[in-house]
């Protein structure tokens, strides 16, 4: 048997905070993007009105994970929301809820082009000829895919028809002109992604109001999507200024260090209590 005892317990985010934290102070904001997404962030306990300062004596701030893929269950996100959003919504196994990360995580992302390669295709405007049958199967189109389409260099398309092959597709029968339109598919699904994400780092940032931030990233949308990190830092850069100092900074093994971490430090000043 083995004699455990639970000192802390604390989610991917606030991990992936602090598993970045340990290395460069300047750490504020742990972000995941993989199969879900959702931040947490750094914030001065007399800016949390649910608590009262008082009860956190010598303490300033606080971890406040945000649950941010919660945003737009009421409402707030329909006016960027497609056709497509909706049928994957209600598809999912919780209708109407977590758009946010519906429309940025890599569990729906798949899915997504998938819908739209559907309805491109009931107009004959892609892959006419081609053994489409595996593509109209709802989860065939995976989320990885994406980063192998968009891994190729402009106008070369070798991993793109490696990606139709395993749907069932032969690549003779796929023209440049499918694969380009395929690609093109992929980029605004993704770009949009990033934007989404962007966005809200930058409404944290806004938020905690620093000059100087690392936000630690973790997840495989961020680890293997090859522009993901590009268009993220380009977009955070637009919204907020060239005053402002940030970095991305992708966090190695997040949950599990930095729940290390946390219990160490935990340990630690229980020791120093002791004597």
């Amino acid at each position: 048997d083995v004699k455990i005892e639970v000192c802390a317990i604390l989610n991917d985010t606030t991990g992936c905070l602090m598993s970045c934290a340990w290395r460069d102070n300047r750490c504020r904001i742990g972000l995941i993007l993989g199969t879900g997404t959702n931040a947490c962030y750094l914030e001065d306990i007399k800016n949390i009105e649910t608590l009262n300062p008082e009860d956190f004596p010598g303490q300033e701030h606080m971890v406040i994970n945000t649950e941010w893929g919660a945003f737009g269950d009421k409402g707030e996100l329909n006016f960027i929301k497609t056709k497509w959003d909706e049928n994957v919504d209600e598809m999912s196994v919780n209708p109407g809820k977590q758009i946010y990360e519906k429309m940025i995580s890599g569990m729906y992302m798949g899915e997504l082009i998938r819908q739209v390669l559907v309805d491109l295709m009931k107009d004959d405007l892609i892959f006419v000829g081609a053994d489409r049958e595996q593509l109209l199967e709802r989860g065939s189109f995976f989320t990885r895919y994406a980063s192998e389409i968009e891994s190729d260099p402009v106008g070369e398309y070798t991993r793109c028809r490696q990606a139709l092959e395993e749907l069932g597709m032969d690549p003779d029968e796929v023209s440049d002109d499918d694969c380009s339109a395929l690609r093109y598919v992929c980029e605004a699904v993704s770009r949009r992604a990033s934007m989404m994400a962007s966005a809200g780092i930058t409404a944290l940032l806004k938020k905690m109001d620093y000059k100087d931030v690392v936000i630690a990233i973790d997840g495989s949308v961020f680890r293997f999507h090859p522009h993901f990190k590009n268009v993220m830092q380009s977009r955070i850069s637009q919204l907020m200024g060239i005053n402002y100092k940030f970095d991305l900074l992708l966090s190695e093994d997040g949950s599990g260090r930095g729940a290390a971490l946390v219990a160490a430090v935990l340990k630690r000043d229980d020791y120093g209590k002791a004597k």
